[in-house]
């Protein structure tokens, strides 16, 4: 019996994740209109209308047209607001302003396997989102260089190392009072300003340049552009990308988890 449970227990953190894909499905035209739109204007305004002022006037940046410099960024910026959107508003919405979470869990449901379940369709949505993004790069020219689809896992292991974070964060929030709007303003831009998004990290002056080596997104972003177009990165630091973005969704994931539970255990 007590076998019997374990597997039940194991297996209801999908029930978990059905809820989420439900409510998903419900708003399926505007996660897909938030998750593209916005980094296609990006990329029309500035890849493009920007692009085409800078290759005129100079051999490109980091040896490539504009464009190609600027699209693992776009990639990366798109997978993280995707993330956000899914471990951010539901956690606030099942704790705070539907309260569906302390519903759930007077189910076989606990409060970690609630947090998988975010996790677990925040993971989805990004491979979603930021692939059909990718798709609207290629199409514009920007990833034609061989391996440049290996950007896709770059760019959504900038995105879940942000939302792992952002889940914690989300769970620990007892009241809204502008939460939100403070992390788009205050996190997220400076984020998207200084981590080497619109030119290469090293123009900026020190007193900056910190913002960027601390971003999830210029990790995620360099390794886009290794992956995409051969940008030269040492291989010691190649190796301190990918654990810092580990790190980051290791240690996200598992305060979430307990936060999760002590939460619900009221």
């Amino acid at each position: 019996m007590s076998s019997i449970n374990r597997q039940v227990s194991r297996w209801t953190v999908l029930r978990a994740v059905e809820h989420r894909l439900l409510i998903q499905k419900k708003w399926f035209a505007s996660i897909l209109m938030f998750g593209i739109g916005n980094p296609t204007i990006y990329l029309l305004s500035i890849g493009l209308g920007i692009g085409s002022l800078v290759d005129s006037n100079t051999t490109g940046v980091d040896g490539v047209k504009y464009l190609t410099f600027l699209a693992p960024a776009l990639l990366a910026s798109a997978a993280i607001q995707s993330a956000m959107t899914e471990t951010m508003f539901p956690v606030m919405a099942g704790f705070i302003w539907a309260k569906t979470f302390f519903g759930i869990r007077s189910t076989p449901i606990s409060g970690k396997q609630m947090a998988n379940g975010v996790w677990i369709s925040a993971i989805l949505q990004v491979t979603f989102t930021t692939g059909i993004y990718w798709i609207i790069l290629w199409l514009f020219g920007a990833m034609d260089h061989k391996g440049s689809w290996l950007s896709l896992f770059t760019a959504c292991l900038g995105g879940l190392a942000v939302g792992a974070v952002l889940l914690w964060i989300a769970s620990v929030i007892d009241h809204d009072d502008g939460f939100l709007a403070i992390i788009n303003r205050f996190v997220l831009m400076p984020m998207f300003l200084f981590s080497g998004t619109f030119y290469p990290l090293a123009v900026l002056p020190l007193y900056v340049r910190w913002l960027g080596w601390i971003s999830p997104l210029w990790h995620s972003t360099e390794l886009g552009r290794w992956v995409s177009y051969g940008h030269s990165v040492s291989g010691r630091l190649i190796v301190i990308h990918f654990l810092y973005l580990f790190l980051w969704i290791a240690l996200g994931l598992k305060l979430a988890q307990a936060r999760f539970e002590k939460r619900l255990a009221k």
